[in-house]
């Protein structure tokens, strides 16, 4: 199986929607992925996710499914702090928390990041068992248990490419989690650009299998459309 995860276009957070520029953006990804195919569309519940997807759902004439726990509302509701100014941002983003994340005794408790006594006070470990159970739990949908070693029982075969149009925020955790990559230390060392493209490949010939990462975020659709690589509107790289 391949799965493709697709963060959204150029966003407009407020009404949720897209650009003009990510309208574009939207329609450079289907184009590349109607090349080789796609079996099923699944997408975050948010608009701009929905407004992503749609074009490669004409263009493949694949329903979307959506999945309310890929909302990126869910993710911010228990991977965000507020600071003492009263402002609400996402964990990693937090000066202090970033440089626990950088640190070795975070590191050596992996998974379990979360009961760090430093840590320990914002309570995401509950949040973080939610997240985790939906992920599991789509994976487990599409054929592969997750095993406690990171690695995937093939409870059934499946060879289809598989797209999930979401989110940055919801993508760290989903990602991270899929991966067995420690949240701290995917969060604060990688990033999902507008509408980038990131490829992983489950072995289903295998009883027990590893996700391998094939591309992050890959940004090719939008060059071939000569349209800005700008990395999230900051940075041309």
């Amino acid at each position: 199986m391949l799965l493709y995860y697709i963060r959204h276009g150029d966003p407009i957070y407020s009404p949720d929607s897209l650009t003009s520029l990510g309208i574009r953006q939207a329609e450079a990804v289907a184009k590349r992925l109607a090349m080789y195919g796609i079996d099923e569309i699944y997408s975050s519940t948010s608009n701009r996710a929905i407004m992503t997807a749609t074009p490669t759902s004409q263009i493949c004439k694949k329903d979307i499914t959506e999945l309310d726990f890929c909302n990126e509302s869910h993710a911010w509701k228990y991977l965000t702090i507020t600071d003492d100014d009263g402002k609400k941002h996402w964990c990693f983003q937090d000066s202090n928390i970033s440089k626990l994340f950088y640190s070795d005794e975070i590191y050596s408790l992996r998974n379990n990041w979360y009961e760090h006594p430093d840590i320990k006070k914002y309570n995401f470990k509950e949040g973080c068992e939610n997240l985790k159970k939906s992920c599991d739990d789509f994976l487990f949908s599409l054929g592969f248990q997750r095993n406690n070693d990171g690695t995937y029982n093939v409870v059934k075969q499946n060879d289809k490419r598989i797209a999930l149009f979401a989110h940055e925020g919801f993508g760290m955790f989903f990602l991270s989690n899929l991966l067995d990559i420690p949240y701290p230390t995917f969060c604060t060392r990688f990033g999902l650009n507008h509408s980038g493209m990131t490829v992983i490949y489950f072995d289903e010939k295998k009883r027990i299998t590893t996700p391998r990462l094939l591309t992050l975020s890959n940004d090719s659709h939008i060059y071939k459309e000569g349209l800005p690589t700008k990395y999230n509107n900051k940075f041309t790289f």
